[in-house]
């Protein structure tokens, strides 16, 4: 996918997109800065039946927990469904993960939080600071593994795990090269909002979790996040119509496209 050229431009106004296959009983406008193009009433009812909110405690799928890293110092815990593999950690942009227990829904809920509480693991890290760090990446796959792997030994040696939660062997997946991570440039601004009218075009030059960069005719590299789509009529822009929409300056990047020493 990486040197392809992608382009569009977006119409109109930016609709709800419903909730649980529902169209929005309100056809409501969202805003454009938003990355859930739902309205109050259709995210509410999304949220109801979310595994994230516990509101299905009684779910009888297998789950894992696993621990996703993102680059120096960003590490997280989480849970998927056993039957979605790794594509929850592949949408959610993590170079390298490796499974860490699987059971019960429950079981592996009270596991993510015994590692917060005695590991300080976080279960989400912002989506900016992972660009922060995307292009400053260590060049092995076993150097970029070292982290999560302590981490691994040091949370099967914690006390307090669920009895129904099986243990699993450290084993990193490292997605840089399906990403296209490797040697990308820094990006020094990323998409705020689209806007009507607006133009984002360029070539592709990786694809980490829902993040698109780009490199626009003019040679700027800029991140488009996916999500900041969902809702609008698109239509095809040439490649050569660069960004007109709202950008931000990346978090933790300079205007010369260095990242700030000590930022983490």
């Amino acid at each position: 996918m990486a040197g392809k050229s992608l382009g569009f431009r977006a119409e109109g106004e930016r609709g709800c997109v419903g909730a649980r296959g529902n169209v929005c009983p309100l056809g409501a406008v969202v805003s454009g800065r938003v990355t859930s193009a739902r309205c109050g009433e259709c995210a509410r009812l999304d949220r109801a039946h979310s595994v994230a909110a516990d509101t299905i405690a009684d779910d009888p799928r297998v789950y894992r927990v696993y621990l996703a890293w993102f680059g120096p110092g960003l590490v997280k815990v989480g849970i998927t469904a056993e039957e979605r593999g790794p594509a929850r950690l592949l949408e959610q942009g993590a170079v390298v993960f490796s499974w860490l227990g699987r059971g019960p829904l429950m079981a592996a809920r009270r596991t993510e939080e015994l590692l917060r509480a005695a590991l300080g693991i976080p279960d989400r890290i912002p989506y900016a600071r992972k660009r922060a760090v995307r292009t400053r990446l260590p060049e092995t796959a076993r150097e970029r593994a070292a982290e999560i792997g302590e981490l691994h030994r040091a949370a099967l040696a914690l006390d307090g795990w669920a009895e129904s939660l099986e243990p699993l062997g450290f084993e990193a997946v490292d997605h840089t090269e399906a990403f296209g991570l490797a040697g990308l440039p820094p990006a020094v601004s990323a998409v705020r909002e689209l806007a009507d009218g607006g133009t984002v075009a360029g070539t592709l030059l990786a694809v980490a979790g829902p993040d698109l960069h780009l490199r626009t005719a003019d040679g700027e590299i800029v991140v488009l996040d996916t999500r900041l789509m969902t809702g609008w009529s698109l239509v095809g822009a040439g490649p050569g119509e660069g960004v007109s929409v709202p950008t931000v300056p990346l978090e933790g990047v300079e205007a010369g496209g260095t990242v700030q020493d000590g930022l983490f």
